[in-house]
């Protein structure tokens, strides 16, 4: 059995606006095994970035403020750690991608000088092997030149070569995890597919997990082994990818599905929306949070909000109704 790396169980985070407090994740439990790849997907404002922004303790404070829960990571919790604990724990152990790559680099400082601090700070190098390691790095995720591109600034390079500089910075110190928060969005299909393919590569020759949030289930399908879906501020899904793609047991990831144009269809079936909208989360929802937009509500739906139940092997999800015969559980 592969040793559990992370251990996330009941976190909720909130955020204080001028409208109110919302209640952006609500008692978010999953776990991730060494070396496993894991999907995060979810339409935007469902929880799925800040629930891992609260992991490593990169949520603003205020108006963000992480009211519950723990988290995990070889015995000690990160949510328990101080601003000087987390940080050592962030690029040495656990690196990430952040969205957007036109936006996430320092537009002043060299790239060689944003690859070499990781490696300082956390490694101990020296300049002159911190540069060393920084040209391996551009090397090890494709970009030519790697040596003579340090001194280049983020203005010259293109949005999918600024995005491998940051995965290059994610792996600098050899991380057990990466978590990578929708990496490819800002790219075009043709970049899009070489990232995907460069992270597989690099998955296989480093052997760390991965925790890839997305909003595009293409991707998860030939990228993870393992799926949460998220809904307003909860895990409504939990399933190995195989079984999520051949049975998907809540309405919300129906829907998600019914609006992927897939290979295999005889291009008679049109693709289908969700109609509605997600919720306002200014109140913790005390119901199920899809029950407006869901065809298959019945009353229990609108007064109890069900818990992750197992309905096969590896497969959970939180409905009070069976979406293949129709009828309540």
């Amino acid at each position: 059995m592969p040793d559990l790396l992370l251990d996330v169980q009941g976190l909720e985070t909130t955020f204080k606006t001028p409208d109110g407090v919302v209640h952006a994740v609500n008692g978010v439990s999953f776990s991730l095994q060494e070396g496993e790849t894991l999907g995060v997907v979810g339409e935007s404002g469902c929880g799925k970035s800040v629930t891992m922004l609260s992991v490593l303790g990169l949520i603003p404070s205020p108006p963000g403020k992480i009211v519950a829960g723990a988290a995990n990571f070889f015995g000690r919790d990160l949510l328990k750690m101080t601003p000087s604990e987390i940080r050592h724990i962030r690029g040495a152990q656990i690196g990430m991608v952040f969205q957007d790559p036109m936006t996430s680099l320092n537009p002043v400082l060299t790239i060689g000088r944003q690859l070499e601090e990781p490696l300082t700070l956390h490694l101990g190098m020296t300049k002159h092997q911190a540069a060393a390691r920084a040209a391996e790095l551009l090397s090890m995720v494709g970009i030519p030149n790697a040596a003579d591109r340090l001194s280049d600034y983020p203005h010259q390079f293109s949005g999918g070569m600024r995005q491998r500089v940051m995965i290059a910075m994610a792996l600098a110190c050899s991380p057990q995890v990466l978590i990578a928060d929708e990496p490819t969005t800002a790219l075009d299909v043709t970049i899009q597919a070489q990232i995907t393919d460069l992270v597989k590569r690099l998955r296989s020759e480093l052997g760390m997990a991965i925790i890839w949030i997305t909003h595009d289930l293409g991707v998860v399908a030939g990228l993870a082994q393992r799926v949460i879906v998220m809904y307003g501020g909860f895990i409504i899904e939990e399933a190995l990818v195989s079984e999520l793609y051949a049975k998907p047991s809540h309405p919300y990831t129906i829907g998600l599905l019914g609006s992927l144009p897939r290979v295999d269809a005889s291009g008679k079936e049109s693709l289908t929306s969700i109609e509605g909208a997600p919720p306002l989360l200014y109140e913790k929802p005390t119901h199920c949070p899809f029950t407006p937009r869901c065809k298959w509500a019945i009353d229990r739906c609108w007064n109890e909000n069900p818990l992750l139940e197992t309905v096969a092997p590896d497969h959970r999800v939180a409905c009070w109704v069976d979406v293949k015969t129709g009828r309540a559980r």
